[in-house]
């Protein structure tokens, strides 16, 4: 039967949510779907990828462009990766192309050639060396072992070892080896697999792991205390996948736990593992994305966007530390990493498994009415306890740089028994504003509704908002008077003070301006793995997923950060932050202490979050949820607007607000709050608005949707105002 399709349907970055219909330059079966293309737009030249054939057409044909060219000769996006892209368009309300384009490496966003997957092998002559035959050159020697023990080395083992790349020269211009293309990895036998032996499971552990079905699709909550063993509860669950000739995707909420991550699962698996994060070269993640989709890849660990990897044959999903709000992206395409990987599980009849110690109430609540199996760890791995917590009362105390007498008192006598500290303030920079007691003058951003930061080195003001610097004024702007000085605490002016008060131990801090070298980080976090005493200052990039074993004791500088937030979910973030930092105390050897310092001991979450936990403080939270129908109970959508104009802002959203009330004025399933201005309303000369519509039923939010977007396409206002669609926000 002749194939009646004649027209193509290709996705291209721009902000218009439909695909956009185009000629074959010469036939149908030249451009495959899933493969890109170049395409002229307007009077530009731009990469599309086609999404499919169709022989509808409400265009006048005589005025469809053709292509101009086709850039791959088979599809570089499979069918089920562009399944899941559609999927998350629409449920997210975010154009295809941008999706699509958001999902691949920047590289293979742009009409580039693929690079090459190429691979070293020995030659015959290679193969017959003796094992001592190039003991003058070990370099060249080790080569020669491995490629006798492995058959293959493939450019992501050589990027992860010590071998020399000038040894593999030399090698080549001897005829030993020789570089040839790379194929799809055979499954290995289990002895092939391991580089270590496995851990011995203790009891909680092994009943998780056995409820777990394989090539069966099933959620997961591998809900665990800290030290509790879930990261061996992983390793063996990918070693099941990958005995059975699958592969398996590692999603973690930070840059910063991929060091140890990946060292971890290196140390224990003779397999090719690939890193998917934007610290990884625009090269290299090309390479490590087309080697998951050819299948020479057997571990793919990243953060969240690693979830669109486009994977040969999937065997498992893991999400660790599933409530973060890193796996939500924040701007431009707003989706959900954990979801979706709930969905792709879904997709390929395989199982995801989300850990950990505090699980979001979305996740909770999933496990309460069985749409998850609620897998529990209440015991920690080894024989150590949890961490004693003692609350600090702060009121009426003289501080040092925000720490209380006994606070220093603690980190001193740790410090001098050889032991570690970790010293936990979610707040960069030296303090929170410069402050005038003469006319009370704060340093605000003159571009947003922000107090600047002061940082001291360099000694500046900083908005973090807009990004805007400025040099630290010696008089008062306002007044002129010098009677100005700092207000509030950040890391750089704990940093200096206990270098003061501890002199002889190091102090190492870590926080996003003392790690922006790609090394930085791993470097100082080798440091404190070493054991060595020393106090650590960090921000919540310390707060979950790391192990450092010789760690006595924590200080919580200002545990009440977020209880005046008016985020609804402010207290449960709070609440997990605080958890995961007390968790990082006492995971080997002597029993840790952590100190919460708070202005407000007696607040009644804080108190029942140190008397019985995490668990009491969600119930007693989520019943809160559930009589204000605030999720997970109901479902919640953020239309957001951002103009130079305020009343630009505004009225788009009172748009969208009148359009709600036509429809839905007496619905029973949807509420309507706002609009409102933005807790933070002004940033980098921007006026920011919201409005947020709740409903009971998924469904009736998404038709509500459906006739909000159709108004705001038709109202010239939404052309002159930034706005957009958050879906199941991490933050209102």
């Amino acid at each position: 039967m002749t194939d009646v399709k004649k027209y193509l349907l290709v996705a291209i970055p721009v902000p218009i949510r439909e695909a956009f219909i185009y000629l074959p330059k010469h036939s149908l079966l030249d451009c495959t779907i899933g493969s890109r293309v170049s395409v002229p737009f307007g009077n530009r030249e731009l990469t599309g990828v086609v999404i499919g054939h169709t022989e509808e057409n409400s265009i006048d044909s005589s005025k469809l462009r053709a292509i101009h060219q086709v850039l791959d000769n088979q599809a570089l996006l499979s069918a089920d990766l562009l399944s899941l892209c559609r999927w998350t368009s629409d449920y997210y309300c975010h154009p295809i192309g941008e999706v699509i384009f958001s999902t691949l490496p920047p590289l293979l966003r742009t009409n580039t050639a693929l690079p090459a997957e190429r691979t070293w092998l020995l030659t015959t002559e290679g193969k017959g060396l003796p094992s001592s035959a190039l003991a003058r050159s070990p370099k060249q020697q080790e080569i020669v072992n491995y490629l006798l023990e492995n058959a293959a080395l493939d450019d992501e083992t050589v990027t992860a070892s010590t071998f020399s790349k000038s040894a593999l020269q030399t090698l080549k211009e001897k005829g030993l080896i020789y570089r040839a293309e790379k194929k799809a990895v055979a499954s290995k036998a289990v002895n092939q697999l391991l580089n270590e032996t496995p851990l011995h499971l203790t009891g909680e552990q092994h009943a998780a792991i056995e409820k777990v079905r394989h090539h069966e699709f099933g959620t997961y909550l591998l809900h665990g205390i800290t030290g509790s063993g879930k990261t061996e509860i992983y390793l063996q669950l990918v070693a099941r996948a990958l005995q059975s000739g699958c592969q398996a995707l590692v999603l973690i909420p930070e840059i910063g736990l991929s060091p140890q991550t990946v060292t971890r699962f290196r140390k224990r698996f003779a397999v090719t593992i690939v890193e998917m994060h934007s610290e990884v070269s625009a090269a290299q993640r090309a390479k490590n994305w087309l080697a998951a989709k050819h299948g020479h890849a057997q571990i793919v660990i990243g953060t969240r966007l690693s979830i669109f990897s486009d994977l040969h044959k999937p065997g498992i999903i893991i999400v660790d530390e599933e409530h973060d709000s890193s796996y939500k992206q924040q701007d431009g395409f707003r989706y959900s990493a954990r979801d979706c990987a709930i969905y792709r599980a879904r997709q390929h009849n395989i199982p995801v498994i989300l850990g950990s110690a505090t699980p979001s109430f979305e996740s909770l609540n999933n496990a309460a009415t069985g749409r998850y199996h609620h897998l529990i760890l209440k015991r920690r791995a080894g024989t150590t306890p949890p961490a004693e917590i003692e609350m600090v009362d702060l009121r009426g105390q003289a501080l040092t740089s925000g720490l209380s007498e006994q606070s220093l008192s603690a980190i001193k006598a740790v410090t001098e028994k050889g032991g570690q500290a970790l010293v936990f303030l979610n707040r960069k920079g030296f303090a929170s504003s410069q402050m005038c007691h003469s006319c009370g003058w704060v340093s605000t951003c003159s571009h947003c509704s922000a107090s600047m930061t002061v940082h001291s080195r360099p000694k500046r003001l900083h908005c973090h908002q807009c990004d805007r610097r400025q040099t630290l004024p010696t008089l008062c702007p306002n007044c002129g008077s010098n009677d100005i000085d700092v207000h509030g605490v950040g890391t750089e002016q704990l940093e200096d003070s206990l270098v003061n008060a501890l002199p002889g131990v190091p102090v190492v801090r870590i926080d996003r301006d003392s790690t922006r070298n790609k090394s930085t980080l791993k470097s100082k976090l080798a440091m404190v793995e070493t054991g060595e005493s020393c106090v650590l200052i960090g921000t919540q990039m310390l707060a979950k997923g790391h192990h450092f074993p010789k760690l006595n004791l924590v200080v919580i500088v200002d545990a009440d950060q977020g209880f005046l937030n008016p985020d609804f979910r402010a207290l449960e973030k709070i609440g997990q932050l605080l958890i995961q930092v007390a968790g990082r105390a006492g995971r080997e050897g002597a029993v840790g202490k952590v100190l919460v310092q708070s202005h407000r001991p007696d607040h009644p979450m804080l108190e029942l979050l140190v008397r019985k936990g995490y668990f009491a403080l969600a119930k007693a939270l989520m019943q809160q949820r559930h009589n204000s129908a605030l999720p997970p109970y109901w479902h919640c959508v953020l239309i957001r607007a951002e103009s130079k104009r305020r009343e630009n802002a505004e009225d788009l959203l009172k748009l969208f607000a009148h359009c709600y009330r036509e429809h839905f004025a007496y619905s029973a399933e949807t509420q309507l709050v706002g609009p409102l201005p933005s807790p933070m309303e002004k940033i980098n000369d921007r006026f920011r608005f919201q409005l947020m519509i709740k409903s009971s039923e998924r469904k009736q939010l998404k038709y509500v949707l459906e006739k909000l977007i159709s108004a705001a396409d038709q109202n010239s206002l939404s052309k002159r105002v930034r706005w957009s669609i958050d879906i199941d926000p991490a933050e209102t």
